[in-house]
């Protein structure tokens, strides 16, 4: 049996102590990051059963003494790269998978800085003493078991499981805290009498599967008996784009939703343009006053990385959803995403024609047909067809049809939007 190397790093309430960092007078107070809708609370909010994702008229009646705070996302962003760069000084095998948390695997470095646990020891050190944030860390020999230590270690705890003991911690904790377990899975195990990860395990997979489908039910049986085969990913690249918006509780009106989903639109274009990657799907959420959430995407026959594009599919996808659901009178939140190509980049010529600025087009170049630039051959095409120009390559991006959630295929409208 392997030895327990695999750390899983997590910063405790990670948004709110950076905002009880930044700001000292918020220390030991409860507090909350967001306004209609919480991002994130601190321990002592959640003492009174404040969560992200609550809105924030409900987390100001279970807490009354509720202290809003406006995100500072850059530095979130800082602290959290300064946190798991901690790691990268022990390990090279540091798999990140959010803002604020990472595994690692020390098997290869403990005869230099000790085992796993001293190692953890004095990577809570130097985040608590470098950056002044709290974080916990769980070790165990599976990346599932590590993570859920990581959580029983909360908050700013360390939680080391040893191979010879890892069912008997596993089996008796909440199957909520299992990785891939939602509320939604959570109530139906629950219905079923199922509440512990041991009363899961003793379920036989076929019966798991025929609940929460086969999939997802041959997962959870597996991890209930810590089996977990998954290794360290080193250096895996974002396989998606998005944005979202806490909108309060407005009116699902087009002159609330179209400004932020050009706004979303605009910071995933730009994402995508500073990496040279291009989006294949589009894919929009929208929150109601109920909390209720409904999702629409569209896929696009030829990759974009254009702001006005994305923000055109978007809107279509909305209106969608407003037909759908035509007693839905108030939003609370928007939220866009695409997923990108890792493999194949787009062209420099492509994502520079994606500027939302671009000047206005002759009107020779908006009335000729709309088609994609193709590359000629060198030996017979003149010198000034060898590159097509930015304006027919800006023209060729906004000529892409996309796929709305029907199956049918749609092509925007490209003379009436050129100057928008």
């Amino acid at each position: 049996m392997s030895r327990a190397t695999i750390l899983h790093a997590d910063l405790d309430a990670f948004y709110a102590s950076v905002e009880q960092l930044l700001n000292p007078e918020l220390r030991g107070k409860p507090i909350a990051v967001g306004g209609g809708v919480v991002l994130a609370a601190s321990y002592q909010a959640k003492a009174y059963g404040v969560h992200g994702g609550m809105s924030g008229w409900a987390a100001k009646e279970l807490c009354p003494e509720l202290i809003f705070t406006g995100g500072h996302f850059e530095e979130y962003q800082r602290l959290g790269d300064a946190a798991i760069k901690v790691l990268g000084d022990f390990t090279p095998l540091v798999e990140r998978i959010s803002i604020d948390e990472a595994f690692a695997d020390v098997a290869g470095c403990e005869h230099l800085f000790g085992s796993p646990e001293t190692i953890a020891r004095t990577i809570r050190a130097r985040v608590r003493d470098e950056l002044g944030l709290p974080i916990s860390v769980g070790i165990a020999r599976t990346k599932h078991l590590a993570k859920v230590a990581s959580q029983v270690a909360k908050p700013d705890g360390l939680v080391v499981v040893p191979p010879e003991t890892e069912l008997e911690f596993l089996h008796p904790l909440p199957v909520g805290l299992m990785w891939g377990v939602g509320p939604v899975t959570e109530g139906k195990l629950e219905d079923e009498g199922i509440t512990t990860i041991g009363q899961l395990a003793e379920k036989h997979t076929h019966w798991v599967q025929r609940l929460l489908g086969n999939a997802v039910g041959e997962k959870l049986s597996q991890l209930a008996w810590n089996r977990d085969p998954r290794e360290i990913i080193v250096r895996q690249r974002a396989r998606s784009a998005g944005a979202q918006s806490a909108l309060g509780r407005k009116p699902f009106t087009e002159a609330v939703w179209r400004p932020a989903l050009i706004h979303l639109a605009d910071r995933i274009a730009t994402r995508l343009r500073a990496k040279s990657w291009f989006g294949y799907t589009i894919t929009v959420r929208v929150r109601f006053r109920d909390m209720t959430a409904v999702t629409r995407s569209a896929a696009i026959d030829s990759p974009l990385a254009a702001t006005t594009s994305l923000a055109e599919i978007a809107e279509d996808l909305v209106r969608i959803v407003r037909t759908d659901h035509p007693d839905q009178q108030t939003i609370t939140l928007l939220a866009s995403r695409s997923p990108t190509s890792c493999a194949t980049r787009c062209c420099s010529s492509n994502c520079r024609s994606a500027s939302p600025t671009r000047p206005a087009v002759p009107a020779a170049a908006r009335a000729a047909p709309a088609s994609p630039p193709t590359t000629p051959s060198t030996a017979s095409a003149p010198a000034s067809a060898a590159k097509p120009s930015a304006t027919a390559t800006w023209r060729s991006n906004r000529a892409r049809r996309y796929r709305t959630p029907s199956g049918h295929w749609r092509k925007r409208n490209c003379d009436a939007t050129l100057h928008r």
